[in-house]
């Protein structure tokens, strides 16, 4: 039974490419309201478990559940990726940047909001005429621009091509833009990667003030200074099986994440917990 709270669920997801297994009964949640983040060692299958929650991968078996702040509930696992934004609410960045770098910084924001806008001018034809459900809807869609703009910090910005910002900035215009669909689920693939400690700062500001609007977040993110101090609630991945699943404080000082930072074989495992709770004063 789903809790009020929970907003996604996937329930033993597994994942297999011909004789590899990805994935392997990997379950958590992501609770409304909350910055998640899914963390491991390279090759741990982070990416994968991103894949099918956004519907670029199907998974072998598993569950995958999204319900609503309006209580409709989508089976993640069966919807085609572009019904998993529209339908789902769920938005997604990925490693690489990809905004539109020929667009101004405004336009990138516009752009996101295109199914809007073509439902508002009837497929071209209302908009044309510039009736007045269209105007509302394209003065909506420039306010709503606007907007993340100021949270992005990028008003001063807005008219320059989207390609001559710096690194940081985009990452900021990527996230901005995705929040652009209105998203319930933010789901952000390394956002931190890259940037230096001013840009981290900012990048962390903007993750607060989405989540504290009510947006929650699941992100993937090898720079542990960001993770451990937005993270409400930390999972993580090993060889595609979860070793860890709680605050950021209780991960941090879990011996089996430790050892699997470490590259400790599990035949190691109780020797690496022994030191780490020596070191600790026996206190984990």
């Amino acid at each position: 039974m789903m809790t009020k709270d929970t907003l996604l669920k996937v329930e033993h997801l597994s994942m297999k490419f011909g004789g590899l297994m990805a994935i392997n009964d990997f379950s958590f949640e992501v609770r409304r309201g909350e910055i998640t983040a899914l963390i491991g060692p390279n090759g741990a299958g982070k990416t994968t478990v991103f894949n099918c929650i956004t519907g670029f991968y199907k998974p072998t078996m598993g569950m995958i559940t999204l319900t609503l702040q309006d209580g409709r509930q989508h089976l993640l696992e069966r919807l085609p990726d572009f019904e998993i934004t529209k339908k789902a609410k769920v938005a997604r960045t990925f490693q690489n940047i990809r905004l539109f770098s020929g667009l101004t910084v405004l336009e990138n924001l516009l752009v996101a909001q295109h199914n809007a806008l073509m439902k508002a001018s009837g497929y071209t034809v209302l908009g044309l005429l510039g009736l007045p459900a269209y105007k509302r809807a394209a003065n909506a869609a420039i306010e709503k621009a606007k907007y993340w703009l100021e949270k992005a910090d990028l008003v001063d910005r807005a008219d320059d091509p989207a390609g001559d910002l710096p690194y940081g900035a985009q990452r900021r215009l990527e996230i901005a833009r995705a929040m652009c669909t209105g998203p319930e689920l933010l789901c952000l693939d390394e956002p931190a990667a890259g940037l230096n400690p001013k840009e981290s700062l900012a990048l962390n500001a903007l993750l607060r003030s989405i989540r504290d609007e009510g947006t929650s977040l699941l992100l993937i993110e090898h720079d542990m200074s960001v993770v451990m101090e937005i993270s409400d609630h930390v999972v993580v991945l090993e060889y595609g099986q979860k070793i860890s699943d709680g605050t950021p404080d209780h991960v941090k000082n879990d011996p089996k994440v430790i050892a699997a930072y470490l590259g400790v074989e599990d035949e190691e495992l109780d020797e690496a917990i022994h030191e780490v709770e020596a070191v600790a004063g026996g206190k984990i």
